[in-house]
């Protein structure tokens, strides 16, 4: 810790100064910056700082690039946005930029592990930071069965292709069958092996893939420059087609509301379009949660955080003029968008390379999920709100093991059980609802505590949170009614597990809000709320 947060934690806190005034009671406690940050200086309880930027770009990258880029830029071309598919990759990276420029204040300000809720927890309260982490718990998990379960199915064609055939019981649920998908589970597991005997270790086996995967994607966008045809960009903007609305819980909760029904192509169909390939973005804020384990949080978190992005958002962008320029649009498949478009110039090994990063690329994405859900259920066992056996620090790994390993087993059985394409969309109003609590923190902080260091610091506050919570509100908006749904009822369940189980036992209800032995904190129980 720095001699400033050193002085900004014994200072004022000790003496109910001003700026460290906290809620120590009702809903909405708050758990001060220099509490969180001695927490992490707890010996059973201190994770290893062994990360560095370039392992956190790694990272972000890892989890952001996967099967959306082989798959969703063709997809989405042929289907909503034509050429212009590239504007909306654009129209994408900025809204997550707007969300990446707030994690990064948070994340340099509050180098803890749990990301956005360790975030809410020191600006909203212990009610809304344990509803975010509730909330993260659901999204990391389902995505990384989700991202299992799609793994398991490219392994299984490359095997098909090369004479391997797994039985039909042990490749999972599909239409009219039940079975144990073998490979999902059996990846997972292997994560989580790797998860427990080290981030360092993590990270060296994701650098591997990523370099893997990265290679993949530049070689196709290179080898796909030699088959554009400028004739297939015409039009690049597609003349506008309404499109039939859906109906019921089925359809997007802003035509239910406001009876809007989107439109294709045209202008409108360039926004219809970001609003999902947006969702090939999701993952870059999965760096934060790795903030503690990271040698020089102030200054690398953030590095990570937007150089991950950056680096995505071209990738997608240059993917996605290489497939729309080698192929008409409207002839696109949307199965294997790309890996089709070179088998139409004759091409067909490159089809192959294709499935072979998709795969190789998967696994980080797995790998990378299962590491933030363990850190931020790590992060909530060690507030008490969840059981304290989870916080306990494996003594030479320096890792949360019991934490990595009960959720890797959850998470397992999900993958080799479950059929959940219809819950994927769970995962992305999950990472919105995220981004839109961080950025209304990042206000809150800065009129609570204008004192605390910030290496980083976002631009233009508060109107680049402003626009960050009303493009997320507006990507929500574009989901499914049944989304929603399913939604409140994990989150009911979550108000469940919070007033039986984690009101009562958070170590804010200790003498003083944290512990007896740092004192009382916030000048005296006048200040409740």
């Amino acid at each position: 810790m720095s001699r400033t947060q050193r002085g900004t934690a014994h200072g004022p806190e000790r003496g109910g100064g001003e700026h460290a005034r906290v809620r120590r009671s009702g809903l909405f406690r708050t758990k001060t910056v220099e509490e969180s940050i001695r927490d992490t200086e707890e010996p059973e309880h201190a994770l290893k700082k062994s990360l560095s930027a370039l392992d956190l770009t790694v990272f972000g990258v890892g989890v952001v690039i996967g099967t959306g880029i082989f798959v969703l830029t063709g997809k989405i071309a042929k289907e909503t946005a034509g050429p212009a598919v590239a504007l909306s990759f654009v129209t994408a990276g900025l809204v997550c930029a707007l969300a990446a420029l707030c994690y990064a204040e948070f994340a340099s300000t509050v180098p803890v592990a749990g990301s956005a809720y360790t975030f809410s927890y020191a600006s909203l309260g212990e009610l809304p930071a344990w509803i975010i982490g509730w909330d993260l718990i659901l999204e990391l998990a389902l995505g990384c069965a989700v991202v299992a379960v799609g793994w398991s199915g490219y392994v299984r064609s490359l095997l098909d292709t090369a004479g391997v055939h797994l039985p039909q019981g042990l490749s999972g649920t599909h239409e009219g069958t039940f079975g144990f998908d073998l490979l999902a589970c059996v990846l997972v597991l292997v994560l989580t092996a790797v998860l427990v005997v080290g981030v360092k270790l993590s990270s060296r086996v994701t650098s591997v893939i990523v370099a893997v995967k990265v290679t993949v994607v530049l070689l196709v966008i290179v080898a796909g420059a030699f088959f554009i045809s400028g004739a297939n960009y015409q039009p690049f903007i597609p003349p506008s087609k309404a499109t039939e609305g859906s109906d019921g819980l089925a359809a997007p909760l802003s035509q239910l509301i406001f009876g809007f029904t989107p439109a294709n192509f045209g202008i409108m169909g360039i926004f219809a379009a970001a609003a999902v390939v947006f969702f090939a973005f999701i993952g870059f804020d999965i760096v934060a949660t790795a903030a503690e384990e990271t040698r020089l949080p102030q200054r690398d978190v953030p590095r990570g955080i937007l150089g991950s992005l950056a680096i995505c958002t071209v990738l997608y962008v240059a993917v996605s003029i290489v497939v729309t320029g080698m192929q008409k649009y409207s002839e696109l498949s949307t199965d294997a968008p790309l890996a089709d478009a070179f088998k139409s110039v004759g091409h067909p090994f490159w089809a192959g390379l294709i499935s072979f990063g998709a795969a190789v690329g998967l696994t980080s994405v797995c790998m990378i999920l299962l590491l933030g859900q363990s850190r931020v259920f790590f992060a909530m066992s060690r507030d008490g709100l969840l059981p304290k056996i989870f916080s306990q620090v494996h003594p030479r790994f320096g890792t949360p093991y019991r934490s990595t390993i009960a959720l890797g087993a959850v998470v397992a059985v999900v993958a080799g059980f479950t059929s959940i394409d219809e819950l994927a969309e769970l995962v992305n109003i999950g990472t919105l609802f995220a981004f839109v609590v961080v950025a209304i923190g990042v206000v809150i902080l800065r009129r609570t505590r204008p004192d605390l260091p910030r290496s980083f610091r976002t631009p233009l506050v508060p109107f680049v949170p402003a626009l960050s919570v009303l493009a997320s509100l507006w990507l929500m908006l574009n989901l499914p009614a049944e989304t929603w749904l399913r939604f409140g009822i994990w989150m009911l369940v979550g108000f469940v597990v919070y007033f039986t189980y984690g009101r009562s036992r958070s170590r804010m209800n200790r003498p003083g809000g944290r512990n007896a032995a740092t004192g009382p904190v916030g000048g005296g129980p006048g200040q409740g709320s």
